[in-house]
């Protein structure tokens, strides 16, 4: 696996990015005045409440509050995952993301060349199924099963001729070529260690992508006797099997709003479907369905159907598939299982059936609520209170692993109403112990009452870093008790120590951490006129804040005085804190 992208590395990409470029290329937006505006592409709204500030490098929607950076926006809007969005904002830099292991500034990533290798195997294999003497079969297979010339090209199907060095001769003209063929899984090494030879041989190939369209394996279709019916590739530093779908780029080039995913069993599975304008469905790459595709599903689309065979087999993988999808399953999220017929897959289905009933059946598909309950239910008999007493316990552990939701308060509501006992017991009995363990720092408040001093002073940080620079330091220890003062104090370090940081890449700093959604909140703020003096703002806000530390210290040595006799270092820090004091009263 490739290693984690460095820190410095999203501060230049960002510094590169201009989160307006990144914007407007996906949403039309309109300059007023200092910023630009659009009707929010995250909800309905009819007048613009979704503002961009180029100074910033940030977005703020005012009516349903989306806001963040480049790197959020592409998260959101593209539904990437955090790595997938910073390897988009690289692509448009003309940079190869880095990791950490090594690499240095314009170095080329070193999985570069296996890209470039899989993407020529890809042309390789269509020429094959357009010219070679032998593809006849293989053109048959394809019109047989009722693919139009159109889709073929859509899903760039290919074919691997018969023997057993075709791609081999093709492609591995050097060592180097060679080498990142068998580290793509393309050729196989001889047992007797005689050389290589091509792993796709008479099968119909089609070709995996990643969420940016680039080749990263191959899943191939046997043509005649051999086995298995459907072979993989391994494997290998681009290609992770847990991790891909075979059709979700193509789904996604498709449909720009996907309100639905069908997951399949097979490649053939979603291309038949596509052929019949059923556009959403996706397969996994030979596994069972992982926590990983599932994140990346719920990252497309708001609901997931599950299509497995009706038979012992299928409902056992389905159940498999409800286990992992159950920690994923916030507010928002839905699952749905759809059962076939024995011995009916999608494909052989919707030629039956046709698009609007095969569609019928997706929108009837079993809510993973009744999924769940009816298939601990179908072996107990829950008319008994030993039944019942069997069921809460069987479903107990299952409910605790989904996140506390509406969602989850709904499932046992109904589990309480099948067991006929009472929600509160239950709920009781769900509950994980909460870990004492907090966030290292407490952040400042952000709502109600007055404006902490300490908040005052991370905005303006925020709004115009470069203050940072005009001082020295910070006129009070870091380890001072008012709250928002540790977040303060690492604002202020970032800032000294990299220079040139804008509100979007700082904030890049804080993902994952709690106080990232209370930085987000404050990087909204825009003063009200050009002409105010930020300096002195920064410079009077720390200077309270200051003073509050000095009145909180008098406080604590004053207790303590008459409680016991102060020793000489606190009796000289007191008289310190109470002449400097004076000029205040």
């Amino acid at each position: 696996m490739a290693g984690r992208i460095p820190q410095t590395f999203i501060d230049d990409l960002l510094v590169r990015t201009d989160i307006v470029d990144v914007i407007d290329s996906r949403v039309q937006l309109k300059k007023a005045g200092r910023e630009y505006k659009a009707c929010c592409p995250f909800h309905n709204e009819k007048s613009p409440s979704f503002t961009v500030s180029q100074v910033k490098q940030f977005y703020h929607c005012f009516g349903c509050g989306a806001h963040g950076t480049a790197i959020s926006f592409l998260m959101e809007f593209e539904h990437l995952d955090f790595v997938e969005a910073v390897e988009e904002l690289a692509h448009m830099a003309g940079l190869e993301v880095l990791r950490e292991a090594g690499f240095e500034p314009g170095a080329q990533s070193s999985t570069q060349p296996l890209y470039e290798l899989l993407e020529k195997a890809s042309a390789y294999y269509r020429q094959q199924l357009r010219n070679h003497a032998q593809a006849g079969h293989a053109v048959d297979y394809l019109k047989q099963r009722g693919l139009s010339g159109a889709v073929a090209a859509r899903f760039a199907i290919g074919f691997a001729p018969p023997g057993w060095e075709n791609l081999l001769t093709a492609l591995g003209t050097d060592a180097t070529a060679r080498k990142g063929l068998q580290e793509t899984g393309l050729v196989i090494e001889r047992t007797d260690g005689s050389g290589v030879y091509d792993r796709f041989r008479d099968r119909i190939q089609f070709p995996i992508h990643d969420r940016r369209g680039r080749t990263i394996g191959f899943g191939g279709r046997v043509l005649g006797d051999d086995t298995p019916k459907y072979l993989n590739s391994p494997e290998s530093s681009v290609f992770h099997k847990g991790q891909e779908l075979y059709g979700l780029f193509e789904v996604r080039k498709a449909m720009r709003k996907l309100e639905r995913l069908l997951v399949v069993e097979g490649y053939m599975d979603v291309v038949a479907l596509a052929q019949f304008d059923i556009n959403y469905a996706v397969a996994t790459l030979g596994t069972a369905t992982t926590p990983e595709h599932l994140e990346r599903l719920y990252r497309a689309a708001p609901e997931v159907v599950f299509c497995f065979d009706g038979d012992r087999a299928g409902r056992q993988a389905a159940w498999r598939a409800l286990e992992n999808t159950l920690p994923v399953l916030r507010d928002g999220r839905e699952a749905r299982f759809l059962f076939l017929p024995e011995g009916e897959d999608p494909d052989s289905l919707v030629r039956q059936i046709g698009r609007e009933q095969f569609e019928q059946q997706i929108g009837d598909a079993v809510h993973l609520s009744d999924f769940l309950f009816n298939h601990l239910a179908s072996e107990l008999d829950i008319d008994s209170i030993d039944g019942r007493a069997r069921l809460v316990d069987q479903a107990r552990p299952l409910l605790a692993r989904l996140p506390d939701s509406v969602f989850r308060q709904m499932m046992v509501e109904q589990l309480a109403e099948i067991a006929r006992t009472d929600v509160s017991r239950l709920e009781k009995r769900l509950v994980k112990p909460a870990h004492p363990e907090r966030s290292r720092q407490a952040p400042p408040p952000v709502q109600g009452g007055g404006k902490s001093p300490v908040r005052e002073a991370i905005t303006i940080l925020l709004h115009q870093p470069e203050l940072a620079q005009q001082l020295e330091a910070l006129p009070f220890p870091s380890s001072g008790l008012l709250p928002g003062i540790p977040l303060l104090a690492e604002l202020f370090e970032l800032l000294k120590q990299q220079p040139g940081l804008n509100a979007g890449s700082i904030l890049e700093h804080w993902r994952g951490r709690d106080e990232a959604r209370h930085l987000g909140r404050l990087a909204r703020w825009s003063p009200l006129a050009d002409e105010l003096d930020l300096a002195a703002e920064l410079n009077g806000h720390l200077a309270q804040v200051a003073r509050l530390l000095a009145e909180q210290r008098i406080g604590q040595l004053l207790e303590a005085e008459a409680k016991r006799h102060l020793n000489d270092s606190e009796k000289q820090e007191l008289k310190e804190l109470l002449q400097r004091r004076q000029p205040e009263t």
